[in-house]
């Protein structure tokens, strides 16, 4: 049996490399649009079943088997405030959603994909996460540090933003990028592939 992972991260990646997966590496260019009130669960179902199909195509465009392949794909946000935070623009945004999520909880949501077969099947997975106190210096610096440009809610939990996490309900990995427990469960309920099984 054959893994793909659809996607770039390189958290993902270092996530499933450390289980001992075995895995291809192949990116999708999806259209990552959603419709605007739709409910945070619904958007990282959404973008991962797009990714995943994506890769799927492109991969059947090129000729490849795909009868013994199983494609993983992951989308994850972050949601405080009542609005959905992505990627940051540019420093002043990081700005703006570290001063947002300082002193408070929020929720970060992870939706993962799986096709295999000729099926697919969605599930997501929620964290919350309790930041502490942040100065507008703190904020300042660690906008700046550049670890917070290409990450969701503009930190990560695994680097400098570990100063400030005082406490997470839920799965950990799911707020660096891959819940690898909800991955386990839709691969064995929906496809009865044990995880377990692939490893190194």
């Amino acid at each position: 049996m054959k893994f793909i992972l659809a996607s770039k991260s390189p958290r993902r990646k270092e996530i499933l490399e450390n289980l001992g997966l075995d895995f291809e590496i192949v990116t999708s260019e999806a259209d990552e649009s959603y419709e605007k009130g739709t409910e945070p669960s619904e958007v990282v179902m959404l973008l991962s079943a797009k990714k995943a199909a994506a890769v799927k195509n492109k991969l059947l465009d090129e000729g490849r088997d795909l009868s013994d392949t199983v494609i993983i794909a992951a989308d994850t946000i972050v949601y405080g405030g009542g609005e959905i935070l992505g990627k940051p623009i540019d420093r002043y945004d990081s700005e703006r959603m570290l001063t947002m999520l300082s002193d408070s909880t929020h929720s970060v949501l992870s939706g993962v994909t799986v096709i295999y077969g000729g099926s697919s099947a969605s599930a997501f997975e929620e964290t919350f996460v309790h930041f502490a106190p942040m100065s507008e210096k703190e904020i300042k610096w660690y906008a700046g540090s550049g670890e917070p440009d290409d990450k969701a809610g503009a930190y990560a939990i695994q680097g400098y933003a570990s100063m400030w996490i005082d406490k997470i309900e839920g799965c950990y990995f799911n707020v660096v990028g891959l819940p690898v427990s909800c991955l386990r469960k839709l691969l064995l309920r929906v496809f009865g592939i044990k995880l377990s099984d692939n490893l190194r």
